[in-house]
């Protein structure tokens, strides 16, 4: 089946699929922004039980293979008495793992802040909280802003987990799926869900090196 005859047939289908892939996205990179801060925040807290917790988080999460936690979440859980619906355990696998490198990306920048500069705050009579708030996440994001770029295509890219539970709408790797189950769509319909991934993935770089180039730290 060729391009054409493919969006002809399953045009609106592939519209939903991309709407889906990039609400997934965004969600899942929204919350893994925050997790990632909070857990860079104790890991970096004079609090050495919560340096050990978040630690022990970054290791756990930064380790797991995206479908095994899927797994985890959708078929475990519920010998437990949890049950979550599909779309919310495929958000929190495709959030937590991400937040784990946001930490990571997050730790680095950190790491770029000159020592000086706490020590001045320390002098001045900052608490840690006004520490964290005023000088250092500030500049830990404005040097992480490219890592962090490339952490929100990645994120998409781990979004292709949908694909592994009955959603509807699907994501661009689930309606490949569909599309080779009910056609014989072949490698054309892979390639249409791979230009889209690669358009999605070229505007957020072009994004990010834009508000990179206006935020950096020179």
């Amino acid at each position: 089946m060729s391009i054409f005859e493919l969006f002809a047939h399953y045009g609106k289908q592939y519209f939903l699929a991309l709407l889906t892939t990039w609400q997934l996205t965004a969600i899942s990179f929204l919350f893994a922004f925050v997790i990632g801060i909070f857990v860079t925040v104790l890991r970096i807290c004079p609090i050495a039980v919560l340096r050990t917790v978040s630690n022990i988080f970054i290791q756990i999460f930064r380790n797991i293979p995206g479908a095994a936690l899927l797994i985890v979440l959708v078929y475990a859980l519920p010998y437990l008495n949890i049950v979550f619906s599909y779309y919310t355990c495929v958000l929190i696998a495709t959030s937590l793992i991400p937040s784990a490198f946001c930490s990571e990306y997050l730790l680095s920048g950190i790491n770029t802040i000159k020592l000086g500069q706490i020590e001045a705050a320390r002098a001045l009579g900052l608490s840690f909280a006004q520490m964290v708030r005023l000088i250092i996440i500030p500049q830990a994001l404005r040097t992480s802003i490219l890592s962090l770029t490339n952490l929100l295509i990645a994120t998409m890219l781990t979004t292709a987990l949908a694909s592994q539970v009955p959603m509807n709408p699907r994501d661009l790797t689930g309606i490949v799926d569909y599309i080779n189950t009910h056609d014989t769509g072949g490698i054309t319909a892979f390639t249409i869900s791979a230009i889209l991934y690669c358009a999605t993935a070229l505007v957020i770089g072009q994004i990010g090196n834009v508000i990179d180039k206006k935020l950096r730290i020179k």
